[in-house]
């Protein structure tokens, strides 16, 4: 099934029909076992190719590069569990929509999303899976085998799948490389490990070096999405004696919190003023730390002379020229004022068990209520329709 876009701007083809439909800025792909060993060598690689392996206890888990991966889990798919705290044991009892487009389609319908933009799972919530492989020529073989999978199987099934790529972090060289490779296949977005020095011995984020990658993304049109948990050491593990579940709900908490101090260091390291035209996506950011941190930002900068420092934006300007939080739960209204209704994103966040699904439709009616119906167009729709060219 597929769906003509809406000219951004048409109030009448938005429609009461369209009241409840949206494009969901932040859904997750689960890779299939034989994505890298039907595309990698096994004579090059050998078993350090991802793959899926049966552990001594009967579980079936994701090993990389010799490691395990993925909490040791075969897949995050807890939307689509009869009990949203269960994981699959085997790859067998993976849920299809989780990596099947057809039945991902019929899942979007019953979620009203028109449209999905795509993040991956086995390779990081942002690929900093790969970004860990000290090895580039690895690195770089995991990298392209995803990116042109999602093209050859994902977008190549719907005009409703938007392909993002991941990018090897090796050196700037290589992420602009591949970007250049990946946007020409027909990828619209860029994922990128937020803190790539974090992951291994590369410059820091903030340095000059990376103006190439911030540049080309400039240059092609393309948003750069940083996804709120592929930065570990911004997060604190719970407490050894929480029940899993609690844990669990404990992680889902600081996750979209630990965006706090990304953003802080993309404004405040000039990347932003450096290359105005970038566009940066915090994605399962959630809404109600944003409101906090810019006015406390912008206070501070005004505190500590900021504009004597050579800032001739404040924070906050800064975040509505470029900056977009990403939501699936928060009440809107409360927060659009500060925000801006044109710097917030939608999304079911498919497969993970923090979703909505399948109550998708009654969030949004209840989170987007006090919002004029221009708001909510913006939100829903328009926002992420001008980021990706829908």
């Amino acid at each position: 099934m597929t769906s003509a876009p809406i000219a951004q701007g048409n109030q009448g083809a938005w429609g009461k029909e369209m009241k409840n439909k949206f494009i969901s800025v932040d859904d997750h792909v689960l890779e299939p076992p034989d994505l890298w060993t039907s595309r990698l060598s096994k004579k090059t690689w050998g078993d350090r190719i991802p793959h899926v392996a049966r552990g001594s206890d009967g579980r079936d888990q994701w090993l990389v590069d010799g490691k395990v991966v993925l909490g040791g889990s075969v897949a995050g798919v807890g939307a689509f569990m009869a009990d949203r705290n269960e994981e699959p044991g085997t790859w067998d009892e993976v849920p299809a929509e989780a990596y099947d487009p057809k039945k991902r389609l019929a899942a979007m319908d019953t979620a009203g999303a028109e449209y999905a933009v795509l993040f991956p799972m086995v390779a990081g919530l942002a690929g900093e899976t790969f970004g860990s492989i000290e090895d580039p020529e690895l690195e770089l073989a995991c990298v392209q085998a995803y990116n042109d999978w999602l093209i050859d199987e994902w977008a190549a099934a719907s005009e409703r799948f938007i392909p993002q790529c991941i990018v090897p972090i090796s050196s700037p060289d290589a992420t602009v490389r591949e970007i250049r490779r990946a946007v020409a296949k027909g990828h619209r977005g860029v994922v990128f490990p937020a803190l790539p020095m974090d992951l291994r011995d590369v410059p820091h984020v903030g340095e000059s070096d990376y103006d190439k990658v911030w540049a080309v993304c400039e240059e092609l049109n393309v948003p750069i999405c940083l996804h709120a948990g592929s930065s570990p050491t911004l997060e604190y593990d719970p407490y050894r004696k929480l029940a899993p579940n609690l844990a669990k709900a404990l992680q889902s908490v600081t996750k979209p919190v630990s965006s706090v101090y990304v953003l802080g260091l993309y404004l405040f390291t000039r990347i932003l003023l450096r290359h105005p035209g970038l566009r940066l996506v915090l994605t399962e950011s959630a809404l109600s730390w944003g409101m906090l941190y810019l006015e406390w930002a912008d206070h501070q900068a005004d505190h500590d002379g900021l504009a004597g420092e050579g800032y001739d934006l404040t924070p906050s300007q800064m975040f509505r020229r470029q900056c977009y939080l990403n939501t699936w739960y928060d009440k809107i209204a409360p927060f659009a004022p500060y925000i801006g209704a044109d710097n917030i994103l939608w999304s079911t966040n498919l497969p993970l068990a923090t979703s909505t699904f399948p109550g998708t439709q009654k969030t949004i009616d209840d989170c987007f209520a006090g919002l004029t119906e221009k708001e909510r167009k913006q939100v829903l729709w328009d926002n992420a329709a001008d980021l990706y060219g829908i």
